[in-house]
This record gives structure tokens, sequence and C-alpha cells, in this order.
């Protein structure tokens, strides 16, 4: 008996997806679109319980959702991935304009970890 998953070329197993590519894409487009949404619901609970939340930080927050948004529109290219990347590594970095941000920084860049993992493991 033959494996089922096994009818591409070199005998790779399919992921048993319709469309791996689009899958993926939607993944890395919902997770920076919940990304955003989180930054954006997160500037005032972080003014009223974590204290001093300057504009620079405000600033450095609404930069970033937009950076998100941007980029989940644009996950079909190839320079969207690092890019995402590159919003995880800024988002920490903020964490120097507020210890609350570096929290969540550490989070999104484990959910975007976690994404770029099930990227590899689909497509491969």
């Amino acid at each position: 008996m033959t494996d089922p998953g096994a009818d591409r070329p070199g005998g790779a197993r399919r992921s048993g997806l319709r469309d791996p590519d689009r899958a993926v894409r939607g993944l890395g487009a919902g997770t920076l679109a919940l990304e955003a949404l989180v930054l954006l619901l997160a500037i005032q609970p972080i003014r009223l319980v974590g204290g001093d939340l300057g504009g620079p930080a405000i600033a450095a927050i609404v930069a970033l959702a937009v950076a998100c948004v941007l980029l989940a529109g644009q996950m079909k290219r190839r320079w969207a991935w690092p890019a995402g990347t590159a919003v995880q590594g800024a988002l920490l970095l903020c964490g120097l304009l507020h210890w609350s941000l570096l929290v969540l920084g550490v989070i999104f860049a484990l959910v975007w970890g976690y994404a770029l993992h099930v990227r590899r493991v689909i497509l491969g």
C-alpha cells in the first residue's frame, strides 16, 4: 500500500491543505493584525497601570501598529516575512521606552516565532 501523502516529486509529504501558501499567508497576516489590535488597545491600560507612558512611546506603538497592518496586507510578498521579524525586533527595542512594551515584544516575538515554525513545516 502506498502513502497517499507521498504523491509529490521526491516523496515529500503534502500538508493536506488545498492551498498551503494561502494558509501560511493567512497565518502571518492574522498574527500581524492581532498584534496591531493589541498594541492599539494596550495604550490606555499601560498609561493607567504602568505609569509614565510618554509621547515617544505612544508614537512608537502607533507606528508599529500601522506597520503591522500594512505588512498584514503584503504577506504575499517575499520580503514581508523578514519585515515582520524586523517589526518584532523593533517592538522589543521599544522596551527601552517602557517595560510593558518589552513584555508585549517578548509575547509577540514568541507568537511570530511559532508562525515562522508553522510556515517552515508546511512549506518546507
